[in-house]
């Protein structure tokens, strides 16, 4: 199964004039009796919630307050995700008789009108603040705090990764929820431009909407839709990207020794890796060892685990390579075949590892052995197997395979190889030149590729944009057209972070004057994307937000955190 967690909204989404609707009730207890977890991420302070809402405790966690607060049902905890608010701020909209004024842990919350004393309080007490809208609500939170990463903070409790999550919402606030989610959904009556931009927009209004995801989800209707936002690069045909899905694909790299598997591999790896996706890589020889930015288990004189391997998994952003070269031969089949179904059962528990990737899987798998410790590719999320020699795969390995890709001088011998081995008749290759050959086994072709390079050599001298902190000089400010901000991107993490938290007015006034793609080609020196952003800011398009963010996390791989630390902390 690819979803273990159901993330609702409250208002509008889960409720109905603030009121849940019995149905909804039970519907959301099958859901838990089901063993996925349930999540509330609301922009409600959590007292009032729990005044209008007594079945909070069917959810595990409750994020409050836009992102600002974690509740645990169970426990009776909370936990403050972020500074509490300014006490001036607070003081001087009291002596401006701003109501209602709503005061939480972390949020100062009220409505239209009120926005514009609320701009004009944080530009004169020289405070960097967030302000969101959500259908006349106004709520003011510090940057990088909003729904998705209260979602995150909630994922991290449960030891969850968020490409698990279907999440549902209905408004503005909702945007980088959704986003942040495997699959976001929008139910009938949300707001048009979440409607748009959602991965599936529901046919049902507010309660009987979540009732109809929630169908969808228990009867495994909703694996089967596909969300390409999430599809992963392998390469270019042309001018045209190839990508590959991240769940239930059953992927073979093969070719003849020295051919350029690993490398087309590794660079598979590194892209899910850098996506959050958790890899687990069954090494026999060794030749991951190096692998970066993944904990190697084992060594030559001290072979793997599978108790050790079990426990790092367990945290979703750690990635594992179980290096076997520390075994005898003959007892690496007998080792895979033992963690298999216990990398599975972990699966079923927490939703991850989400790609099982096997070198020399005929060694593993040999033609001889007639079942194989895997029976569908999806109860390992997707699997990928190496090998030189992919008639020599067992029968039962090859059942698990949709997709091939032959690598080496003559892709033509590797795919009738494969294709004999199937019993089906061999794809012809379309195109001409060089590069790797894909046949996906349900079409009668196969299609040349030209391998996109690993992607952390293409950035990793520009992490610094992505995730460091940049000087005063060459960090973006959001000020809006009557400069009441003055709100400090330092990087492309927090500039993505501002601009999902400014108003509309102030996101089109820098997009009309082209601020965007001058700061990027001036201050980062990226003419490439500077001329994407550039693009953007001439059409105007309604999404322009959420095209200018697809384009920088493409091309910069952005940490799934806030960047807490910041050595030049004085924004004066």
């Amino acid at each position: 199964m690819r979803y273990h967690v159901l993330a609702c909204d409250y208002d509008d989404t889960l409720a109905l004039h603030g009121k849940v609707h019995e149905h909804t009730v039970k519907t959301l207890e099958r859901v838990s009796r089901s063993g996925r977890k349930l999540l509330l991420v609301t922009g409600r302070e959590l007292d009032d919630l729990l005044t209008v809402f007594p079945h909070a405790d069917l959810f595990d966690l409750v994020v409050a307050e836009n992102g600002g607060l974690l509740y645990d049902p169970g426990q009776r905890t909370r936990e403050p995700l972020a500074a509490p608010p300014s006490a001036e701020l607070v003081e001087r909209l009291r002596e401006q008789e701003v109501t209602p004024l709503g005061v939480g842990a972390v949020v100062v919350a009220t409505r239209e009108p009120y926005d514009a004393q609320v701009h004009e309080a944080i530009r004169e007490l020289g405070l960097e603040l967030q302000v969101i809208r959500n259908k006349g609500a106004v709520m003011v939170l510090p940057p990088g705090v909003n729904k998705a990463s209260g979602l995150s903070a909630a994922l991290e409790r449960l030891q969850m990764s968020r490409h698990n999550v279907v999440a549902v919402g209905d408004a503005e606030n909702d945007h980088a929820f959704l986003t942040a989610a495997e699959c976001g959904a929008a139910v009938a009556n949300a707001v048009p431009a979440l409607l748009r931009q959602c991965d599936l927009p529901l046919g049902r209004e507010d309660g009987a909407g979540v009732v109809q995801l929630a169908s969808m989800l228990l009867s495994g209707e909703l694996d089967r839709i596909d969300v390409s936002r999430h599809d992963v690069l392998l390469g270019h045909e042309g001018d045209e990207e190839v990508r590959i899905s991240p769940y239930g694909t059953g992927l073979v790299v093969a070719g003849p020794s020295g051919s350029g598997k690993s490398t087309v591999t590794t660079a598979l790896i590194e892209r899910l890796v850098e996506d959050d996706y958790q890899c687990v890589v069954i090494d026999p020889e060794g030749d991951y060892a190096e692998f970066p930015d993944v904990a190697v288990l084992g060594e030559p004189d001290r072979p793997p685990s599978a108790e050790e391997v079990l426990r790092l998994l367990e945290s979703p952003e750690r990635s594992a390579v179980v290096n076997m070269i520390g075994l005898p031969l003959r007892d690496r089949p007998t080792f895979f075949a033992e963690l298999m179904p216990r990398l599975i059962a972990l699966r079923a528990r927490l939703g991850h590892p989400h790609w099982v990737v096997v070198d020399e899987a005929h060694h593993l798998m040999p033609a001889e052995l007639q079942e194989v410790p895997i029976k569908d590719v999806g109860d390992a999320g997707s699997m990928l197997m190496i090998t030189v020699h992919p008639e020599a795969l067992s029968p039962a390995a090859l059942n698990l395979v949709d997709s091939v890709i032959a690598v080496g001088p003559e892709p033509d011998s590797t795919l009738s190889a494969f294709a004999d081995a199937l019993g089906h008749a061999a794809p012809d290759i379309e195109g001409d030149g060089e590069g790797i050959v894909l046949w996906r086994t349900s079409l009668d072709a196969a299609r040349r590729v030209r391998p996109a390079p690993a992607r952390a050599q293409r950035t990793r001298h520009r992490r610094k944009y992505a995730a460091g902190t940049m000087s005063k000089d060459k960090s973006f400010y959001f000020t809006g057209p009557e400069e009441r901000l003055r709100l400090r991107a330092r990087n492309l993490h927090t500039f993505v972070e501002l601009a999902e938290g400014v108003d509309a007015d102030t996101w089109t006034y820098h997009l009309k004057r082209g601020d965007y793609s001058e700061w990027i080609r001036e201050k980062l020196g990226d003419d490439e994307l500077a001329d994407e952003v550039a693009a953007v800011e001439r059409d105007e398009p309604d999404d322009s937000l959420r095209k200018v963010t697809e384009l920088i996390e493409h091309r910069y791989t952005l940490p799934a955190e806030p960047t807490k630390y910041d050595p030049d902390h004085d924004d004066s």
